[in-house]
């Protein structure tokens, strides 16, 4: 098992933490790297301590703990999966580390140098079960490689189906990119996904006539089709369809998450304040999607 922070450039990085849910994070993580041919690494932090690095001098009581901690870290959360990846995915390469920190930033500063970013839907790394834990929130946010966030019970056997999230004002380019060489790569079949349910094309006053939606819900399956069209050069053998649905963007990609393998959203996080922020569509669907979601950053 390898200790060199080196090993996370181009992986497949995972964030790794004690958990009974862990075997599902990291299979998926594996099965990811054997996709495409790469490494995995598997990374845990240990929370609350001081980084190596840091004010606490060689030698001293402090580090001399944080070694420990380090230690003990590998032994009761890393071999295990090492081990596990080893076993089932003997041709994927892994290395493996432990490290002190704070989870997300670590996690982020790891993110400039890997392909890939894999974490749990709770979390990684210590920190505390919330709903959607604040470290997974904070990496899908903020990571600079696209992050797969898995939720519990994501192994089940599902359609073989990447559905993609198009909002057709805004095309997530980065996105549909990615999606399209995930469908290829896995031989999956694309659904580019538009929820057409916008409050300002609501008539808001007297007399006022409501648009034609049907019109509407055609310019933006043209949009759609326009979009395919372009990568259909790069993914011939790609099958695509287009839907289109008068509901809320984040109802109507949760809808679609049951019966897919992998739902793909934009982080839509640019520049300034927006940076910030995930997205209210890609943060609800992360909530509350039923497969594995990534998160995919735009390209700064």
């Amino acid at each position: 098992m390898s200790n060199n922070a080196d090993e996370t450039v181009g992986s497949v990085l995972v964030g790794v933490e004690q958990g009974d849910d862990q075997h599902t994070v990291v299979r998926y993580a594996a099965r990811h790297a054997s996709l495409h041919g790469g490494r995995l690494h598997l990374l845990h932090v240990v929370e609350g301590t001081p980084p190596a690095g840091s004010a606490a001098p060689a030698g001293s009581a402090a580090e001399r703990e944080r070694q420990t901690l380090v230690t003990q870290a590998v032994a009761r959360v890393v071999q295990p999966m090492v081990e596990l990846v080893e076993t089932e995915f003997p041709k994927v390469a892994v290395t493996a580390e432990a490290v002190t920190g704070q989870p997300a930033g670590v996690l982020v500063e790891r993110s400039a140098e890997a392909a890939w970013l894999v974490v749990g839907h709770r979390g990684s790394g210590g920190f505390p079960r919330l709903p959607l834990g604040s470290v997974s929130w904070q990496v899908a946010t903020h990571a600079s490689c696209p992050v797969v966030v898995i939720r519990p019970g994501a192994s089940a056997a599902r359609e073989n189906r990447i559905v993609v999230g198009v909002d057709v004002r805004d095309i997530p380019h980065e996105a549909l990119d990615l999606a399209y060489a995930e469908a290829q790569v896995r031989g999956a079949a694309l659904q580019m996904v538009h929820g057409a349910f916008h409050l300002g094309e609501m008539p808001t006053g007297p007399g006022m006539a409501a648009p034609d939606f049907a019109a509407l819900d055609e310019k933006a399956r043209q949009v759609l089709k326009a979009e395919a069209a372009k990568r259909l050069a790069r993914y011939p053998d790609v099958q695509v369809d287009a839907y289109v649905e008068r509901v809320r963007p984040a109802t109507v990609l949760v809808e679609a998450s049951r019966r897919a393998g992998l739902l793909v959203v934009g982080s839509h996080g640019r520049t300034g304040l927006r940076r910030l922020m995930l997205g209210s569509v890609s943060g609800e669907a992360l909530h509350s999607a039923e497969c594995p979601v990534a998160v995919v950053p735009h390209a700064h």
